[in-house]
């Protein structure tokens, strides 16, 4: 009798690595950003980070075993505590409880069980999570504690983040608002507001250096995106100060956390490196238009998204060379 040939789903990797292991290497990644955030919020958090990840475990569980009626559990390859993790670093660290737990059921139920689970999914979960909430709690989810309130949770005193000071000097057109943006060092530290995992560039710089030390992800997609930022508002910014300069753009709201953690994830980014370069550029590209001219003060999370949905194309347009093609002339 002939053996089957079983092909699985994606993601795929070339090696001997599996998809729990690489999930788990992201997940050691984070752990830096998160000992960020636990120093500059304490208790809040503390608490989002739990519950996120607690009700976001729960929900792939409860999908799993009472709606799609699989035997085989998910729950322990990594993704659903990863998802949890990258939806808790998107939020303030002062968000109600129940509204984490919303998200988390969006981000699980309609962003990644509904279209089969791991594997499946064309958009990543944390994302769709994140943008539910931005557009159902606008409110809630753009009200920032300012660091140091490490005993406080719902009560925490707020002020302007990076981004919103950005985003009032382009609508008043007054480039002498940018005086009041913290130091790039405060920014590349975490001393700053913000949701609770993007705060710490060097923190998430740190985590991507070791996620492409291990292999489990590669520098085309980060950089594209980083450099394509660069440049771009490193070119508006001359043309006009009241665009901020590009270290900025760079070191301010969820650029880094987007770029190294979300833009990479396996199932929603494309495949070669052609394609991960296009897919790259095309996000820091429309991050800085989204930022400049859009409703929002950030464009990180909608120009992944909308990313997302063009790499199916991506992949039809930029594949790899079969092995023995023939080269045309």
């Amino acid at each position: 009798m002939a053996n089957k040939l079983i092909v699985s789903l994606s993601p795929h990797v070339h090696s001997g690595d599996s998809v729990q292991k690489n999930m788990y290497g992201v997940i050691i990644a984070l752990v830096p950003a998160l000992l960020a955030s636990l120093a500059f919020f304490g208790l809040g958090a503390a608490v989002v980070t739990l519950t996120s990840v607690a009700a976001c475990v729960f929900f792939e569980w409860a999908i799993t075993k009472f709606i799609l009626k699989r035997e085989k559990m998910t729950i322990l390859d990594g993704s659903a505590i990863l998802t949890g993790l990258l939806l808790a670093f998107n939020l303030p660290s002062n968000i109600p409880m129940w509204i984490i737990v919303i998200g988390a059921l969006v981000a699980i139920g309609i962003g990644k069980m509904t279209f089969g689970g791991l594997g499946c999914n064309p958009f990543n979960p944390a994302l769709v999570g994140r943008i539910f909430l931005l557009i159902s709690f606008p409110v809630q989810m753009t009200t920032w504690p300012v660091p140091g309130q490490l005993t406080s949770y719902l009560d925490a005193e707020t002020a302007a983040t990076p981004l919103s000071i950005m985003s009032q000097a382009l609508k008043s057109g007054d480039a002498s608002i940018l005086s009041q943006l913290p130091q790039s060092m405060d920014m590349l530290v975490g001393q700053t507001g913000g949701s609770m995992g993007e705060i710490s560039a060097i923190a998430l710089l740190l985590g991507g250096a070791f996620l492409i030390w291990k292999k489990i992800i590669t520098w085309h997609i980060p950089v594209s995106i980083i450099a394509t930022v660069f440049v771009l508002s490193g070119l508006m910014n001359l043309a006009n100060p009241v665009f901020a300069g590009p270290v900025s753009q760079l070191l301010s709201g969820g650029l880094m956390l987007g770029a190294i953690f979300m833009a990479t994830d396996y199932v929603t980014s494309p495949m070669s490196h052609k394609g991960q370069l296009i897919y790259g550029v095309a996000i820091g590209f429309l991050t800085v238009v989204i930022r400049s001219f859009g409703a929002y003060p950030e464009g990180m999370s909608f120009a992944i998204f909308i990313m997302n949905a063009f790499t199916p194309l991506i992949n039809t347009y930029c594949k790899p060379k079969r092995f023995g093609e023939v080269v045309k002339k």
